[in-house]
């Protein structure tokens, strides 16, 4: 038998730490037609919390999920809640501006604060603690960027210090630490949140996939795949990449990076704070508490989705890293994440496009979605309850910023194009019988190409590689089991089903 994923220390299957150690509720499809003042198409983190501002506001809200809460995005977080978001103040300044770039911290800092408040005034054990966040360089050429970045906090007023010295046996250049920032169990936190919603009269509805919204309604109404219909004041898509796009183009405008996570016991006692290296490939530790010890999250090796070497690599690159650092007794769990990114790194969040005020969206954290997508709430939250935000014009959908998001624009589209081109032109040179049991690859079938993969019993699955949203051909994912498309980021099961859009519809099957 060839093993697909070779799994070593590792567990054969991904399961991220928060889903195992929580219990979040399940709740039912939507079964009929009904109206609410607001429908959020989407449970992960934003989804939810905008949804328990509103109904403490007295809203009728509903929330419609694809398939359960917060198994995407949300589910699959470090749970990092900083605003420590990489090399981004001095990117900002440059680009945007001082004012924006402080705008862009205090909504990040105020999330931070809204998290831990929150979890106060409901009393939830969610393993809530304060912890300084160190971005570190280990090459001279990221020396000099982190000094500048350096310079933005101050510029900034950002409560921070700079070391020479960490206390990790890492050799490094220098590093930034940003004070009181923050870490929590996040499905911990955000079931307390939704026992509120479902309190304050909000529904819930799982495995209601939104398909579409249609405008010709006095109220926009979204549509699901079932049939089903929900018309509101507001919809509001938290759905990671929109379910609907509006003409605000946003499959040109965003793409997907995967990074991967390894929940390791350690050999040595890891000294807490939340590590994170500005160096290329990225490296971040932090802590969680399980069973009365230091359970240790070692993330990083982001690339774009469909993109790169053998998944399953990444996975290694991160256990040979913990185990230089700190020593591995056992890798517990592994899972990988997806998120998006803007043209200029700034999520978009309002109203889907300048003539849609009532259609609102909320995407592109960046792979920093516990601040980002908590300010995003507060943001949506706002916006319908006609309150006045000053990060409003900051994050809209809409703005446009000539310098870095023309060249960011041309060079990402550029960048599908090829992809498109590249996988039509790709032949495959493995046949079905070369395939062995647990592993997945793109064949030729009948004298075109198809996914491949065999389960452990030799049971097969034949799709079509191309993707259902623009054309592309996906790719295997043999770190998750999964055929991933380079364009932008859709991800598909091995039966063909959609795991992540921006693509509805399944991969076809074929037949030998």
């Amino acid at each position: 038998m060839t093993e697909d994923f070779p799994q070593g220390k590792m567990p054969y299957e991904p399961e991220p730490f928060w889903r195992e150690t929580s219990q979040i509720p399940s709740f039912p499809p939507l079964k009929i037609d009904t109206e609410v003042d607001v429908a959020i198409v989407g449970g992960g983190i934003t989804g939810i919390t905008t949804a328990y501002l509103l109904t403490k506001q007295g809203f009728k809200v509903a929330i419609l999920e694809a398939d359960k809460l917060v198994n995407g995005t949300t589910g699959h977080t470090t749970a990092k809640v900083t605003a420590q978001h990489g090399l981004i103040y001095d990117e900002l300044i440059q680009h945007m501006g001082e004012q924006k770039a402080k705008l862009y911290y205090e909504a990040n800092n105020d999330a931070i604060t809204f998290i831990k408040q929150t979890a106060n005034e409901l009393t939830i054990q969610c393993d809530f603690s304060t912890e300084d966040a160190i971005m570190y360089a280990v090459s001279d050429e990221y020396e000099k960027k982190i000094h500048k970045e350096f310079e933005a906090y101050e510029r900034l007023g950002i409560h921070s210090e700079f070391t020479e010295n960490i206390a990790l046996p890492i050799d490094i250049k220098g590093a930034i630490i940003m004070k009181n920032q923050g870490q929590f169990h996040p499905l911990h936190y955000l079931k307390a949140l939704v026992d509120e919603i479902v309190k304050g009269g909000g529904k819930i509805y799982e495995n209601t996939t939104a398909i579409d919204i249609d405008e010709t309604t006095k109220k926009p109404t979204v549509i699901t795949r079932d049939g089903h219909r929900v018309a509101s004041q507001y919809t509001i898509a938290c759905s990671h990449f929109p379910f609907f796009d509006g003409k605000g183009f946003y499959f040109s405008r965003l793409h997907a990076e995967r990074s991967y996570i390894l929940a390791v016991r350690t050999k040595l006692e890891f000294p807490g704070g939340m590590f994170y290296s500005a160096d290329s490939p990225t490296r971040s530790l932090r802590y969680t508490p399980m069973g009365g010890e230091k359970l240790v999250l070692v993330s990083g090796d982001g690339h774009k989705t469909g993109q790169g070497t053998s998944t399953h690599k990444h996975y290694k690159a991160l256990e040979e890293f913990g185990e230089k650092v700190l020593g591995i007794e056992e890798v517990k769990y592994r899972w990988s994440a997806q998120d998006l990114y803007t043209l200029d790194k700034v999520p978009y969040v309002g109203p889907i496009t300048s003539s849609k005020s009532n259609i609102l969206v909320a995407t592109g954290y960046r792979k920093w979605g516990m601040t980002n997508g908590t300010a995003a709430a507060i943001l949506l939250s706002d916006i319908i309850s006609n309150k006045e935000n000053p990060i409003e014009s900051l994050y809209s959908p809409s703005r446009f910023y000539a310098d870095p998001s023309i060249k960011k624009f041309l060079s990402q589209n550029l960048d599908v194009a090829g992809h498109l081109i590249e996988g039509k032109l790709d032949i495959a040179d493995k046949r079905v019988e070369d395939i062995g049991n647990d592993e997945g690859s793109v064949v030729i079938v009948n004298g075109k190409r198809a996914g491949c993969y065999k389960d452990k019993e030799g049971n097969m699955n034949l799709v079509d590689t191309t993707c259902t949203h623009l054309g592309c051909e996906v790719e295997w994912n043999s770190g998750d089991r999964s055929w991933d498309c380079p364009c932008h980021g859709s991800r598909f099961s091995v039966t063909g089903e959609v795991i992540e859009g921006p693509a509805k519809k399944p991969l076809k099957k074929v037949d030998m």
